[in-house]
This record gives structure tokens, C-alpha cells and sequence, in this order.
């Protein structure tokens, strides 16, 4: 098991979450993903990673496999220049890298903005830490536990 896996099993077991962790036989899009665990394609989410300007901190936002966000409307929510972060700063900032970034084990918190177009359904599947395993979780929970903002930054 590796160690970002490893990270997310202990966040979800500190945040009190059901390890509910399955991989996804080797998924490299959203829609095979969702094929993998038997949901619709907007119930995979996913983890776009913004740095703040020219420093070094990361916003996230978790979105619907569907969507895509709006680079100009988060920078409204987050009233900073936006642009996306490159690999290795992901890396340093979460832990993870790109297409495993989970909403939870972070090494450095940074501010979490959720789609609320995700929480039409019942339960969500989000990265657990590596491109090829997923969690199932409820999206109001999850958001709850993250202390995401629940916002509109899709196109």
C-alpha cells in the first residue's frame, strides 16, 4: 500500500469517515472511473488545484467529473489571481499527486471550495490518494468534515 493511500486511511479514521476506499482497476478517465465503481460520471469528482498568486499556497476545488471550473469565477470566490498549479507544487502542498489528490491527508491545509452541483447526490466518490483508488462518501458530509465553501465556479 502506498503511502498516500496509507494518509488517507488514517484522515478518514481521525475524521470519524467510513473507510470505504476501492480501486478502480486502472481508470484514466472520469468516465472510466465511474464505470469501475457503477455510478454516473458526475458522481467522480474532481480535485482542480489553483495557486494563490506568486506565492506558494494552493486553493482546491472539488467538482463533478462532468464539470469543468471556471478559472474567472474563482477567482472571484477567492478574491486572488488564480492559475494552476503545476506537479510538483501539488506534490509539496497535498501530498498527492495529479489524478489521486483526495480532499483529505493533506501535508498543508489550504482553503477547499466544494461544486454544490455535488450535492444533488446521495453519496460521491473522491480520489483516496493515489489515480487509482477511490472513496464512496456522502457529499454534505464531506463537506461538512472538510470544512469546504459550498460555491458556483463551474462553467
Amino acid at each position: 500500500m502506498s503511502k498516500s493511500l496509507r494518509r488517507v486511511k488514517a484522515a478518514l479514521a481521525e475524521l470519524g469517515l467510513e473507510d470505504t476506499i476501492c480501486e478502480t482497476a486502472g481508470a484514466t478517465t472520469v468516465q472510466m472511473a465511474a464505470d469501475a465503481v457503477g455510478c454516473g460520471v458526475d458522481q467522480i469528482s474532481k480535485s482542480i488545484i489553483f495557486q494563490i498568486g506568486a506565492s506558494n499556497q494552493v486553493v482546491l476545488f472539488i467538482t463533478a467529473g462532468g464539470q469543468q471550473v471556471d478559472r474567472r469565477k474563482s477567482e472571484v470566490i477567492v478574491r486572488e489571481t488564480l492559475t494552476k498549479a503545476d506537479a510538483a507544487l501539488i506534490r509539496a502542498t497535498t501530498g498527492f499527486a495529479i489524478g489521486g489528490v483526495s480532499p483529505v491527508g493533506h501535508k498543508i491545509p489550504c482553503p477547499i471550495y466544494f461544486d454544490e452541483t455535488l450535492l444533488e447526490y446521495d453519496e460521491i466518490w473522491v480520489a483516496a490518494g493515489t489515480p487509482n483508488y477511490v472513496f464512496r462518501i456522502s457529499p454534505d458530509l464531506l463537506s461538512q468534515k472538510i470544512s469546504a465553501q459550498i460555491s458556483d465556479f463551474i462553467i
